[in-house]
């Protein structure tokens, strides 16, 4: 039999165990406003339909029952819109709609389960998709039901207790010492050495280094700041807001990088020169022969370039990122440093990313602690392999 809850709705418990709240709160447009809650528990659902009333009074809008399409499509325009940049605002909404929508938008929110989520990921797994993209479209599934969860439309977050297929997380490349090296001095013989000289110093995303601009560089005081980020998106390239907030950054540069930032002003000189009355002044310290913006692809295929010269192992440009930390750490640059050298949110995010140096670094610290203690030097080495 219904009970009576004292947000002034009712409250059963389903012959599935669950337990269902289903509240009048009044009428809006001349419909009248009686969603329902459901939750493990007659508490959990009071709370809710005690939150939906005190909501409804202060004019948010209230909504119980609704598919995870319907939540899906408010979320991506309210929510996810405001805060992504573009590009990343449209692999969420891609995601959505090609991959999570067709199997599971029919589901109530309250009803999804981490079956229905294990489901979906199987179904892609056996389409082809990628480790990696089924990875990311869990992610976006898992962040959006996280905020879901802060609001008090569900109870667990059933994105997070699922298994992904192996090989979702993709090893990172990265440069030895020596390779390191050899790469830089390749590098120098490219039109875009400087570029990519500074991104494996100070561990540059490619968006950050093509918006660098020369405003942004000290090069008495070897200080770069990095402030915004060049994107291609659909109608052109773009400046956009970095990543998070901590992106937002100020680095010192080394002095190999600063020697490369000086080469590379002398010679913008002698083309800006050389374009004449078709040299167009954007102020961007990374330009075409005509002052203009660079396109990322374009940047890619020298990259490619300059490995093949070098005889070094084919990697991503993001990867001189993740050597630039590598190389730090097995130095025994303390991980916040590097933390706040590569703009991380969080500490256990450059933890995680760089686990892989963990047992060089043990390695050191063990040979750091017997030279300590004993007085003399081991057999440990402190080298690190590229994975």
């Amino acid at each position: 039999m219904a009970n009576r809850g004292r947000a002034e709705g009712t409250i059963r418990k389903r012959a599935d165990g669950r337990w269902e709240g289903r509240i009048l709160l009044g009428y809006r447009n001349s419909k009248r406003v009686r969603p329902s809650f459901y939750g493990t528990s007659r508490a959990d659902v009071l709370l809710k339909l005690e939150q939906a009333r005190k909501q409804f009074k202060v004019g948010i809008a209230v909504t119980g029952k609704q598919t995870l399409h319907t939540f899906l499509a408010r979320w991506l325009e309210d929510t996810a819109k405001p805060r992504l940049r573009p590009r990343t605002y449209a692999g969420y909404v891609q995601h959505v709609q090609r991959h999570i929508d067709p199997l599971l938008g029919h589901i109530l929110l309250e009803e999804l389960t981490p079956q229905h989520v294990q489901q979906l990921i199987a179904l892609k797994s056996s389409e082809g998709l990628k480790p990696k993209t089924i990875a990311y479209m869990r992610a976006v599934l898992r962040t959006a039901l996280n905020n879901a969860m802060r609001w008090g439309l569900i109870s667990r977050n059933v994105a997070t207790l699922v298994d992904l297929p192996r090989g979702s997380r993709r090893e990172s490349v990265t440069f030895s010492p020596d390779q390191a090296r050899a790469f830089l001095a390749s590098a120098k013989t490219s039109l875009r050495g400087a570029l990519f000289t500074v991104a494996l110093a100070v561990g540059l995303r490619l968006g950050e280094a093509l918006g660098l601009a020369w405003e942004h560089v000290d090069l008495p005081a070897k200080t770069l700041r990095v402030r915004r980020a060049l994107q291609r998106q659909k109608d052109g390239l773009h400046f956009v807001d970095l990543k998070t907030d901590r992106s937002r950054r100020t680095v010192t540069l080394p002095d190999f990088a600063v020697t490369a930032l000086g080469r590379q002003r002398a010679a913008q000189k002698k083309t800006r020169l050389a374009a004449g009355t078709n040299w167009w002044e954007s102020g961007l310290i990374f330009v075409t022969s005509i002052g203009t913006a660079l396109d990322e692809r374009n940047v890619r295929r020298e990259f490619k370039a300059i490995l093949k010269e070098a005889e070094l192992p084919l990697m991503r440009i993001h990867d001189l990122r993740h050597s630039c930390a590598s190389l730090l750490l097995v130095q025994g640059v303390h991980p916040r440093v590097v933390m706040e050298l590569l703009g991380h949110s969080q500490f256990n995010l450059t933890m995680d990313t760089y686990s892989h140096v963990m047992p060089a670094l043990g390695a050191a610290a063990a040979e750091q602690m017997n030279t300590l203690v004993v007085g003399e030097r081991g057999g440990v080495t402190s080298g690190v392999k590229s994975a």
